[in-house]
């Protein structure tokens, strides 16, 4: 029986949070906001290394501004190592839309860990 702490991937678990300045801006600014945010988010796995096992949007159950858990997406995905788990955090402060940064709309953490040793299939 193999122990389960030799898995050495580094799974996370990247959780986003809307914040009032998107629900506040009017329809050309959240039009501009969706844009940046696919252009950002696009090709982690290119630019990153990352493999994203899934992704989850609730926002149609979910109305408003999330500050905390509960966020309102997420995406799950096996990074190389922690520094690159916070350049991907980094995209929301990096990214522009108009004269702001992505941060202005958007909040983002990453909860770090290895793959469960059960339920994987």
């Amino acid at each position: 029986m193999s122990d389960h702490r030799e898995d050495t991937t580094v799974r996370a678990l990247f959780c986003i949070g809307v914040r009032d300045a998107f629900f506040a801006a009017g329809d050309d600014e959240r039009a501009a906001v969706i844009d940046g945010s696919r252009r950002a988010f696009d090709d982690l796995a290119g630019r990153f290394g990352l493999r994203v096992l899934g992704t989850f949007d609730d926002d149609e159950v979910m109305v408003g501004p999330s500050t905390t858990f509960p966020w309102t997406a997420y995406i799950l995905a096996d990074v190389p190592d922690y520094a690159t788990a916070a350049r991907v955090c980094g995209i929301l402060r990096e990214h522009p839309v108009g004269e702001a940064r992505l941060w202005k709309y958007f909040t983002i953490q990453a909860r770090l860990g290895r793959p469960l040793f059960f339920g994987n299939e």
